[in-house]
């Protein structure tokens, strides 16, 4: 469990083929902050870009960790493939503060970024989401992007081409904190980012859902 509140500012220095077909995955080598992994054992899971991972080894004198990482997981969540700077978060404590909303480390979906720009000292974030991830989309909602906890600002639903549902335009402010401490500043127009949906929003969901299916039921 975490809180979308980045801990820190990694980065991937080394990637590593598990195996020689694609249904292998990845062992990444991650440079953390000088101390960052003084109280994290073996085991521990650190979300990296909002992707809850296990920290496989441990290197402190280098400040250095790595993960193993599915071909599956890999092909759900980006930013995981290349080399890098990258989100950290420890996993949440029962003594600590929930600074952001409560965030699982499962990746939802990826999406695209289709703006982003300075507006004054802050910078506006547009990312267009997946068609499905759009009813869990809402004003002044939660969302994770990347590892980092975010208000929506705006929600916008889009059409193809053809006249469809093409997919869900959000907007969001960073502050200038935000920018200077995680990842998310390096991010530009067509840059993709992963997506976590607020988990409140899958329990209504699928609470509502059962309403109206107990409702249709005949006794």
């Amino acid at each position: 469990m975490f809180t979308g509140i980045i801990t820190g500012l990694g980065r991937i220095v080394a990637i590593q083929s598990l195996g020689s077909s694609s249904d292998h995955g990845k062992r990444l080598t991650i440079e953390a902050p000088a101390g960052y992994l003084d109280d994290v054992g073996l085991g521990d899971s650190i979300a990296l870009n909002g992707a809850c991972m296990t920290a496989t080894t441990l290197d402190l004198p280098l400040n250095r960790f790595t993960i193993d990482i599915s071909a599956e997981s890999l092909a759900k969540t980006t930013g995981l493939a290349e080399t890098g700077p990258i989100n950290l978060e420890k996993a949440l404590r029962a003594h600590d503060r929930l600074g952001g909303h409560i965030v699982s480390g499962h990746v939802d979906g990826i999406g695209s970024v289709t703006h982003f720009a300075q507006v004054g000292e802050s910078w506006e974030l547009r990312i267009r989401a997946p068609r499905e991830l759009g009813k869990y989309l809402a004003y002044k909602g939660s969302i994770t992007v990347n590892g980092v906890s975010l208000t929506v600002n705006r929600v916008t639903d889009l059409a193809d081409a053809t006249g469809g549902a093409g997919g869900t335009e959000i907007s969001i402010n960073l502050i200038p904190h935000t920018v200077q401490n995680t990842a998310l500043g390096r991010l530009a127009a067509g840059s993709h980012v992963n997506l976590e949906i607020d988990l409140i929003a899958r329990y209504v969901e699928r609470m509502l859902g059962d309403t109206h299916n107990n409702t249709s039921k005949k006794p």
